[in-house]
């Protein structure tokens, strides 16, 4: 029914002009206060764009979680829904399209949750939320999993809770789903179509490259995606370069990582003293902390592109591997969590008439 109506709504001329004027490649991310979702353009021309979300119903309540091939992920904030309810939905800004997922109980009680969308309108039209409920002084904890297909979530209520992925990276590639835990692995989710007959995908974890385990300790890697491959993306332990590894899907272990190539950040930035060491404030030894001046925020292989935040001039640059063009795209970095936006114009599987 939502669906339907904001079709007609969507097409009334008058709303229309309303409405972000284009949609462009870029990061979409959200301010620690709530309030806009705008998107960092890759153009300079464009600079930063608002609103692209602004069509939405009481956008003003949307909590930016997620964005995956075109389609982006909010929910409304509890101060929005009834108590214990939790409440999301899936946009297209490119077709202006949204759709308000079912409600779920989310409970009251102290807990830390990770939302991840997972869409490739190259491998399927439909789309599916991983809603992954953990809470503080509980063993147990829950999985949630939404399929546009049937339109309904499917709940793995013995979840492990050791099994943790927070808001740490993330891939859907060829209908598998890739997430990063909190651990040293990666979290891997297939067979997601057998949601249509009312199963759970299954699941397995993998090693991430072993090693990135040491720096990994201090900061997060990225993965990404060119010609089919599963690629994971972490600077070495000197900051010199960013490390490429590929996932060898032909390996009896089906963790098996192999370096793809070495990303000079010296070449990029021009200077070489990326890595300092001090004691994480535990008043430990003091090179034990193993710091970097520059985060790696989003990697887009298929476009030649790395993300990064330069934390010695406070920027949000990217950088063109094929051509060693280093680009400023915005002049103030914060730590928000960055997700490329990629316009797709496939619309948003019709909803189910029985929800």
């Amino acid at each position: 029914m939502c669906y339907k109506a904001w079709s007609a709504f969507s097409a009334d001329p008058d709303y229309c002009k309303k409405l972000p004027k284009k949609v462009t490649t870029g990061l979409l991310y959200q301010g620690h206060n709530k309030s806009a979702i705008p998107l960092v353009s890759l153009s300079q021309d464009d600079g930063e764009i608002d609103g692209i979300l602004s069509d939405m119903p009481q956008y003003e309540h949307l909590e930016f979680l997620d964005c995956c091939n075109g389609l982006v992920l909010c929910k409304y904030r509890s101060s929005y829904t009834s108590p214990g309810i939790c409440r999301f939905v899936v946009c297209n800004p490119a077709t202006r399209e949204w759709r308000i997922l079912p409600d779920t109980h989310a409970g009251t009680d102290s807990r830390r949750d990770a939302t991840i969308l997972a869409f490739d309108p190259s491998w399927s039209p439909h789309f599916y939320v991983f809603n992954f409920n953990q809470h503080y002084h509980s063993p147990m904890s829950k999985l949630e999993i939404f399929s546009s297909d049937g339109s309904m979530w499917l709940v793995d209520d013995k979840w492990d809770s050791y099994v943790s992925v927070c808001w740490r990276s993330h891939i859907f590639l060829d209908g598998v789903l890739y997430a990063e835990t909190t651990g040293q692995d990666v979290l891997v989710f297939g067979a997601l179509g057998s949601m249509s007959n009312g199963k759970l995908p299954y699941h397995q974890i993998i090693e991430k490259p072993s090693d990135t385990f040491y720096v990994g300790t201090f900061t997060h890697g990225c993965f990404g995606k060119s010609l089919g491959n599963l690629h994971y993306a972490m600077p070495d332990v000197s900051g010199h370069s960013i490390v490429i590894w590929t996932l060898d899907e032909y390996a009896h272990d089906p963790g098996t990582w192999y370096v793809k190539c070495h990303i000079s950040m010296t070449d990029a930035f021009g200077r070489d003293d990326f890595v300092y060491y001090d004691n994480g404030g535990d008043g430990g030894d003091s090179h034990w902390f193993w710091n970097c001046d520059y985060w790696i925020l989003a990697l887009d292989l298929e476009r030649d592109l790395v993300f990064l935040s330069d934390q010695k001039t406070n920027k949000v640059l990217s950088y063109n591997i094929s051509t060693g063009e280093l680009k400023e795209i915005r002049d103030h970095f914060e730590r928000f969590q960055y997700h490329v936006y990629v316009p797709c114009y496939s619309k948003l599987p019709a909803q189910e008439s029985s929800v």
